[in-house]
């Protein structure tokens, strides 16, 4: 059932990371970067709070036309709360780009974290972050493996 439940959540929140692979872009440690990791790490703050309602409510346009606010609270229980309390996450790769594949031209930030929970001690969260219409970074995509 948790096998689905990530399948579920890769495919509604995540179009993002489809194709993540192909993408061109730049990696790493650029300090250019900042904001928008600030940005996803306030984001993924919200969701360790369990404030599922106000994390969608944050995000990008394109994250919130791809999943209903009750749909995404729906999902995200059922995949993070079973994960427990987050014990550590640390940032190991960041890539800028400004094309993926289904998505508009744009400014990305592809990040991925070495997470530790309560109840799994090797995850890998990948969270995509784009500037928004307003001028923002906001959270595009998320995803747990």
């Amino acid at each position: 059932m948790k096998k689905r439940n990530l399948i579920v959540l890769s495919i509604l929140i995540s179009l993002v990371f489809f194709k993540v692979g192909f993408a061109q872009g730049t990696n790493g440690d650029d300090a250019g970067n900042e904001d928008g990791i600030i940005s996803a790490q306030n984001w993924m703050a919200l969701v360790d709070n369990k404030n599922y309602f106000e994390s969608w409510e944050t995000a990008a346009r394109i994250f919130k036309s791809s999943v209903s606010a009750h749909k995404w609270e729906k999902i995200v229980t059922k995949v993070r709360d079973p994960l427990g309390k987050l014990i550590s996450r640390d940032l190991f790769h960041d890539q800028f780009t400004t094309s993926l594949p289904g998505m508009p031209d744009g400014q990305y930030l592809i990040l991925r974290y070495v997470s530790k929970f309560a109840n799994k001690e090797n995850g890998v969260e990948s969270v995509t972050v784009m500037i928004d219409k307003d001028g923002t970074w906001r959270v595009a995509g998320y995803f747990i493996k």
